[in-house]
């Protein structure tokens, strides 16, 4: 199998006029990755991916406006998800499992409340769910580490990491492999215009609204909810919060580690997923 690092971005055109970029390897049942903020197909963990890919078929892309995909960004998470199911059916892709990470996670929500016969199973990777109270907009210090003009990779690292010696090493040794694993054929950065509507979507998502915490009932689907401990972008508390309004679902969290928990620990989540979507 090809490693994710050497696989290349290919293009699909959808009904909706946009070229989307995307990656795929692995073979078998589909497993579509959605994004976090301000992520292009570069910010995936190779290894992670390298993992899930070992018995399905994974497939991440950019979403509309997103690194090499063409068009705007939107500036709702419900126009996201839009804009990603149109991306699946431009693949001719009739049933998929969802792996969401971050602003992903919220975009895999209203997928599976948009698309519902589209949906077999979801990940939800460092969640919330839409209207919770406390997450109208992040933290100031997070929002500084991640959200400046050029990227910071000490912000990144802050915010994605623990700042536990063993955090500190994960996070040195998954920027590592996500940062130097690829060494031709990197995907466009995303621009300005991707970050400003990413962060007017994810304000809009956390405007408190209990109300819309009751939709979570229309998403049926098996879920597994996951999380680090220590997680400052998106506290630990909006997981177990999510995981108990879902009708269906399991939750884990895992210790010493934060938002990038899912790149700490790729191997464990990996087997937590493939166990999952298998069950």
């Amino acid at each position: 199998m090809t490693s994710y690092s050497m696989t290349q971005t290919l293009k699909v055109s959808a009904a909706n006029g946009v070229d989307y970029a995307y990656r795929t390897v692995g073979s078998g049942a589909p497993l579509v990755l959605l994004q976090h903020f301000r992520g292009n197909l570069d910010n995936w963990d190779p290894a992670l991916v390298d993992e899930l890919a070992q018995g399905r078929r994974v497939i991440a892309f950019d979403n509309t406006g997103v690194g090499a995909s063409t068009g705007r960004t939107p500036n709702t998470v419900p126009a996201m998800a839009d804009d990603a199911i149109e991306f699946l059916d431009a693949l001719g892709l009739d049933r998929v499992d969802l792996l969401g990470f971050s602003l992903g996670s919220f975009v895999a929500q209203e997928i599976a409340l948009h698309r519902p016969d589209l949906v077999n199973r979801v990940v939800l990777a460092s969640a919330a769910p839409r209207g919770a109270a406390g997450m109208h907009g992040w933290h100031p210090h997070v929002i500084g580490a991640v959200g400046g003009r050029e990227p910071s990779p000490t912000g990144y690292l802050s915010v994605f990491f623990p700042s536990t010696p063993t955090g500190l090493a994960a996070g040195q040794a998954a920027a590592d492999r996500i940062f130097g694993a690829r060494t031709e054929g990197h995907d466009e950065p995303t621009s300005w215009q991707t970050r400003q509507a990413q962060y007017d979507a994810v304000t809009q998502w956390g405007i408190p609204d209990h109300a819309k915490l009751q939709r979570l009932q229309g998403i049926t689907q098996p879920v597994f909810v996951a999380n680090g401990d220590s997680d400052p972008m998106i506290l630990p508390r909006y997981s177990h919060l999510l995981a108990g309004l879902l009708p269906d679902a399991q939750i884990k969290i895992y210790p010493d580690a934060a938002h990038g928990f899912l790149f700490q620990h790729h191997k464990e989540f990996a087997a937590d997923v493939e166990a999952f979507l298998a069950a």
